[in-house]
């Protein structure tokens, strides 16, 4: 709570006829105007049990379907208390809505589909480039349990880009609209005048030669090692360019971790590379109003990711009118048209990465251009006042039993040039 809500229910809660309710674990923030319910987050399964079921991801299929039981609790309470909602809108990756219907048999579930983890290819064999082993294949088909359950529960989903679509099972594809949850591009926006502190009290702005690289974790699934390869290339060869780097310094992220024997993959890059620290700046996590001042200073915005849910911060560098070098993968050529609003560059080429980044800190006059058609690109197809009244269209749907949709027909029409049919 909020995850990909944190704009649209903010928006539902205002309207002064709307109840909304968000059902979700202890711990999580409270937002202005909405009832937060909880449920208890499930226990950690006793050891013995644990290792014996942890080879094929089966606790985590345990913990899914425990913490399924405990939401369906806490609506059962909501429901004795005379709350039954017109709509039910959710995430149906973790398992917590899959025994809502039994409380609300009548109200109709929109949910969002967020990745489908494919038993080979994509994110599953891209870093190794060898087939999945049938170990590898029974982990991720059980991981996928229950998506597939929510899926078939689901009177109707939506996902951010048509690659997170495209990785779902074909026969759910017709009720999958392609519908970001939508960038904030009022408060996301290009600033010439923008400053940035660093840590060490230096101050950056637009005039100087700034590489900026943005991740909460520093991993493999966003294309770490590569990016500081290409770091070390462009310090070595630009004497007054200096580096970003925004994320939290440990965690495991998406992907493996590191050699068991290793600090992680920040220190691993930083003892192999040993960058100049008077030029290369680890800030920490930041917060969203001063991550914005980081893109909007960017003289060149690095984005890696291998064939996976695209994070929203390409599409908010985007909106601050970086120019993005993103790697040649699914995912940032859906929303990248080299040489128009962005540069591609090899994900597994730490040469071409950098090449990319020097060639728009020499060539700045003709970025401009660039610049400008990254954040038009986010107004016209991801920034939330765009995607709004289509999620709205929806849920009112949805709510008057109206399914299919047909709000659908109108998102398909945001699009201009899907990677595929819709």
């Amino acid at each position: 709570m909020p995850g990909q809500y944190k704009l649209l229910a903010r928006f539902c809660a205002a309207a002064r006829d709307n109840q909304v309710v968000f059902l979700t674990e202890p711990g999580k923030p409270d937002i202005p105007g909405i009832h937060k319910a909880e449920y208890s987050a499930p226990p950690e399964l006793p050891e013995q049990f644990a290792r014996r079921l942890s080879s094929l991801n089966l606790v985590k299929f345990s913990q899914n379907i425990m913490a399924s039981q405990n939401a369906r609790e806490s609506c059962r309470n909501l429901k004795n208390k005379g709350f039954v909602p017109d709509i039910i809108v959710g995430h149906l990756g973790w398992g917590s809505g899959l025994f809502l219907k039994d409380v609300f048999p009548d109200t109709p579930v929109l949910n969002y589909a967020d990745y489908f983890f494919a038993p080979n290819g994509a994110d599953q064999t891209f870093l190794n480039n060898r087939d999945a082993s049938d170990h590898d294949r029974a982990r991720r088909r059980i991981i996928n349990t229950a998506a597939l359950f929510a899926l078939t529960e689901s009177d109707w989903c939506v996902t951010s880009t048509f690659y997170q679509r495209n990785v779902h099972p074909d026969v759910f594809h017709p009720k999958i609209s392609v519908l970001h949850d939508g960038i904030d591009t009022d408060n996301v926006a290009p600033d010439p005048d923008a400053v940035f502190k660093l840590p060490n009290g230096k101050i950056l702005s637009r005039a100087d030669e700034v590489i900026t690289y943005i991740s909460p974790v520093f991993e493999p699934h966003r294309g770490f090692p590569q990016f500081m390869e290409a770091v070390d290339i462009l310090l070595k060869e630009r004497p007054q360019c200096h580096v970003v780097v925004v994320g939290k310094k440990g965690g495991r992220g998406y992907g493996l971790p590191a050699n068991k024997d290793s600090p992680g993959y920040l220190q691993e890059m930083l003892s192999r590379f040993r960058p100049d620290n008077t030029r290369f700046h680890l800030t920490g996590p930041l917060s969203h109003d001063r991550m914005v001042k980081v893109m909007q200073i960017s003289s060149a915005h690095i984005y890696l990711t291998i064939p996976f849910v695209l994070s929203w911060s390409i599409l908010e560098a985007m909106a601050a009118g970086c120019v993005v070098i993103g790697s040649d993968t699914g995912p940032v050529q859906e929303v990248i048209t080299h040489g128009s609003n962005g540069l591609l560059a090899n994900f597994f080429s730490p040469e071409d990465i950098a090449a990319s980044a020097a060639s728009a800190l020499d060539n700045r006059e003709a970025m401009e251009d660039i610049r400008r058609n990254a954040r038009q690109t986010v107004l016209d197809q991801y920034a939330f006042k765009t995607v709004l009244p289509l999620h709205l269209g929806l849920i009112n749907d949805l709510a008057a039993g109206r399914i299919p949709p047909p709000t659908r027909k109108a998102i398909r029409l945001l699009h201009k040039k899907p990677p595929q049919s819709d």
